[in-house]
């Protein structure tokens, strides 16, 4: 049996082709019985069959095999579970039949509470606690459940029955067939399932309402929330049957189940999951309140709903063959939702908002730490840790940058193809680049595997030359100033002094040059106000860095508003990023953020905002003497946006403005704006005396209570006392993800402490807990001195996996000295599985990061001086 031990992979001894599952689930003792028939293909001859199990107890006797052949029934010698590889091996007396057997066993197990396999979820009706049974098989939790080969490419069908109080609602991935009621118990049996894959395999069972509509061809599309919550759910539903009529015409294939179920879940670690026919999400990204939640609450569920039906056709449909080809699912998922919300939201401008995506993915991937997008997986342990801004969004946007190379007609023709031709299969890296290069006639394979089978992106430094030349050098961007010889095909594009004047080329060398007289003329060099742009509307996955000459250009296009939205936001997320790699001053920086005084679109600005934060950060470790002048800096650049928008919303104000209003007044509240935490204050009291008051609307809620949470000590408790009130009146999720959001923002860190140790309480569930570890800069140190010393009760609560990922970054990514790092560093010497190594280093190397970027500020001879005349201005 050895052999069988620490592989990644089950043996091919045998394949499954159909499975008929059984569950009972006891919603008081949080157990569940049941029992699995799979029919099993042997295809070599052996005496063994291994399959994945975990945290399961296989009834004794109940296993057998028999041969469809011969009907004879054969008993295993033994039957060893082996915990650390989640497998069964099963040993049979003498070597099986190849052909059609069907393997039986029955099993026990716990409706567990953590968020994984078939785990339990409380919700409240009426005062009282219930419990709903829940699913959740990603990436390899299916094992959990029932004992199964729990591996993508191992597809076969399901046919399912549950054993369910009668009273309740039972959901799977197919309609009902038939209910049989015995008295309090029923028994629902469902259709048979599509070839799919074990991980998206569903089960629900709980008090659940819901709103129904169809779509053109007839699809029952149905979304259930908690008891009460109906209303709640009317805006998804229009956005799922939207949506699916748009998939349907983009990828030339209807959906193929009879029904289409979306289910808000209580508990739930991530934000959705694409299960076939019953997709489960939070509360949050499913649920809206016209009155109570917020616009950013409103495209959050847009955003989700279209990320998981996408999945509907590319992950379901089409599956990846192993999780080294995840970002096929999520990348393209991403990319997609983002292409069906702007088809029915163009006012939101969600192309312009992805840049928001693309910098998270830009950021990761400059870590020596990152990984490739195709990421070699040895053991089920790792898997989770690649559902991370690489999987998603640097898949998104390296799809987006090949949709551009490519253009529109010939991607969506090819995306058709590759769908039809994999429907019910799976499917590689390679097979999507083979369909994108038949079907555009360009080199894809070429060009893109350079892209997804290694990690990081290049920084193409770009000069002006003599004799009117560009110059291009290309580099791998490192934020810890390490260098290494990876180069890649690079499709740059260009604009001179106007976005008529466009050039496109491929730099395939480590350098190249171009000629720019010979297309616009010798004026263009010549003219110093002449503005030249690379990597227009930020479509191609690099930095850029420009020389000096060519810097001052575009500082003065962003003046005078020469450049769109999407290069205003580029040149400032690049020059951020190349002065915390400390290749450019701070004082660089903050030249260029001046020239951002007059920006009014929400995209540039939320940019603007994050960098200001991250900087005073910094800055308050670098040079503490500064900290008032870089904050009055910061305040003066944020007015102009600020009056506009002003606190109350406006009649027929976009959706965009409804955002930037919360995120505008949060940074004023950072960084100390007297007149906005007054008013917030005031606001606030009037909340606290009126729930329904106009002075408090959604969409600045987050922003006041940040506010409120600035002004309170250990002296003067009463805005923390208030908003925990706030938080447990509440029944809408989002307004306590709202509270838990804004509550560690507190500069005092005796209040900061209180507020961790709330975190751990039962008040706050599972999923929820990390959104409170938003910590004030005053507050680092207290934070990881918590984490150390309830580190054992927080890896206990939240076991290996996302949640337990999510508390290490937060709580260790802010870190910016050298003694942190030692620290850091030795307390994780000891206490890293194969579920956290990736986020401990990666979270390590943010801390080394931050401490050199830290020495470096020091060292800046003229900073006070700039900063100092940078905040006596006004913009």
């Amino acid at each position: 049996m050895a052999e069988f031990k620490g592989q990644p992979r089950l043996p091919e001894f045998a394949v499954p082709k159909h499975y008929e599952i059984r569950l009972k689930p006891d919603l008081s003792s949080f157990r569940f019985a049941g029992s699995v028939a799979v029919d099993l293909d042997i295809v070599s001859s052996t005496k063994f069959i291994v399959l994945n199990a975990a945290e399961l107890s296989i009834t004794s006797g109940s296993v057998s095999f028999s041969s469809k052949a011969t009907s004879e029934v054969m008993k295993p010698m033994t039957a060893e579970a082996v915990e650390a590889d989640e497998i069964l091996i099963l040993e049979f007396p003498e070597k099986i039949l190849l052909g059609i057997g069907v393997l039986k066993l029955e099993f026990e197990g716990i409706l567990n509470d953590k968020l994984k396999g078939f785990y339990r979820s409380a919700y409240t009706i009426n005062g009282e606690t219930k419990h709903m049974a829940v699913t959740q098989f990603e990436p390899v939790d299916a094992r959990r459940c029932f004992p199964c080969w729990d591996e993508p490419a191992l597809k076969a069908t399901f046919k399912i029955a549950l054993d369910v109080p009668s009273q309740l609602v039972a959901l799977s991935n197919m309609p009902v067939t038939k209910e049989e009621v015995d008295g309090s118990v029923k028994t629902v049996f469902y259709q048979e399932t599509p070839l799919m894959s074990t991980y998206l395999v569903a089960v629900v069972v709980g008090m659940l309402d819901y709103v129904e509509a169809h779509t053109s061809d007839g699809v029952k599309v149905r979304v259930y929330s908690q008891v009460g919550k109906a209303d709640q759910a009317k805006f998804a539903l229009d956005v799922a049957v939207k949506t699916l009529e748009f998939y349907k015409s983009y990828f030339s294939i209807p959906y193929l189940l009879p029904k289409l179920d979306l289910i808000a879940i209580p508990d739930f670690a991530a934000g959705a999951m694409e299960n076939y026919g019953l997709v489960t999400f939070r509360e949050t990204a499913l649920l809206f309140d016209e009155q109570r939640s917020a616009a950013a609450n409103k495209q959050r569920v847009a955003e989700v709903v279209a990320h998981e039906l996408a999945h509907q056709w590319f992950g379901d449909l089409v599956t990846m063959k192993w999780w080294t080809h995840l970002w096929l699912n999520e990348g393209f998922a991403t990319w997609m939702s983002h292409l069906a919300n702007d088809n029915l939201f163009p006012e939101w401008k969600v192309w312009t908002q992805f840049l928001g995506e693309f910098s998270d993915a830009l950021r990761l991937d400059s870590l020596e730490e990152s990984h490739p997008i195709e990421v070699e997986i040895n053991h089920a342990s790792e898997i989770d840790e690649i559902f991370d801004a690489i999987s998603y969004q640097k898949g998104a946007s390296v799809i987006r940058m090949l949709h551009n190379y490519l253009g529109a007609e010939p991607f969506q023709r090819s995306i058709a193809s590759y769908v039809r031709k994999y429907a019910h299969s799976n499917a590689k890296t390679e097979d999507l680049w083979t369909a994108l290069e038949e079907g555009s006639g360009k080199p894809v394979s070429k060009l893109m595997n350079l892209w997804t089978k290694q990690k990081g992106y290049p920084i193409v430094a770009v000069s002006l030359v003599e004799d009117q030349k560009l110059k291009f050098e290309q580099s791998q961007f490192l934020l810890n100033g390490s260098v290494s010889d990876s180069q890649w095909i690079v499709p740059i594009s260009s604009c001179y002094g106007s976005y008529s004047a466009h050039k496109s080329l491929l730099l395939e060398s480590k350098s190249g040059t171009l000629d720019i007289k010979e297309f616009v003329g010798s004026n263009v060099v010549e003219d110093s106000s002449v503005w030249i742009k690379l990597n227009v509307a930020q479509t191609g996955f690099y930095r850029v860095k420009y020389d000096n000459d060519l810097t001052a250009r575009l500082r003065t296009a962003i003046e005078k508003k020469y450049l769109n939205d999407m290069d205003r936001y580029g040149i400032l997320d690049d020059a951020f990023a190349l002065c915390m790699a400390r290749q450019q001053p701070l004082t660089s920086l903050l030249t260029l953020l001046s020239s951002y005084g007059q920006e009014l679109e929400y995209i540039v600005l939320t940019n603007l905002s994050n960098i200001c934060r991250t900087v005073q950060r910094i800055a308050a470790d670098a040079t503490p003497e500064l900290l008032n002048s870089v904050n009055q800096f910061f305040i003066n650049l944020s007015m102009n946006s600020a009056k506009r928008l002003g606190w109350d919303p406006k009649q027929g104000e976009s959706h965009l403005d409804s955002m930037l209003r919360g995120d505008i007044l949060t940074t004023l509240a950072l960084f100390g704006h007297g007149p906005t935490l007054t008013e917030a204050n005031k606001r606030f009291q009037a909340y606290l005396d009126d729930r329904n008051t106009p002075l408090l609307p959604p969409d600045i809620r987050q922003a006041t209570y940040v506010a409120v949470m600035q002004t309170v000590s250990t002296k003067n408790t009463w805005g923390y006392e208030s908003l925990l009130r706030v938080y447990r009146e509440t029944d809408l999720s989002q307004e306590k993800t709202r509270v838990l959001g804004a509550l560690a923002s507190c500069p005092d860190p005796d209040i900061v402490l209180q507020i961790l140790n709330f975190l751990l309480t039962p008040e706050v569930r599972k999923q929820d807990a990390a959104l409170g570890l938003a910590v004030s800069k005053e507050g680092r140190e207290t934070a990881w001195k918590w984490f150390k010393d309830n580190w054992e009760h927080i890896w206990q609560t939240l076991g290996s996996g996302s949640l337990i990922n999510r508390f290490i970054k937060a709580i260790v990514s802010p870190l910016a000295s050298s003694e942190m790092l030692n620290e850091v560093e030795n307390f994780f010497q000891n206490r890293t599985t194969a579920s956290t190594s990736r986020t401990v280093k990666q979270s390590i190397e943010r801390v080394r990061i931050n401490a050199m970027w830290v020495e470096s500020i020091r060292k800046e001879t003229k900073l006070a001086e700039v900063v100092k005349e940078l905040a006596n201005r006004t913009y």
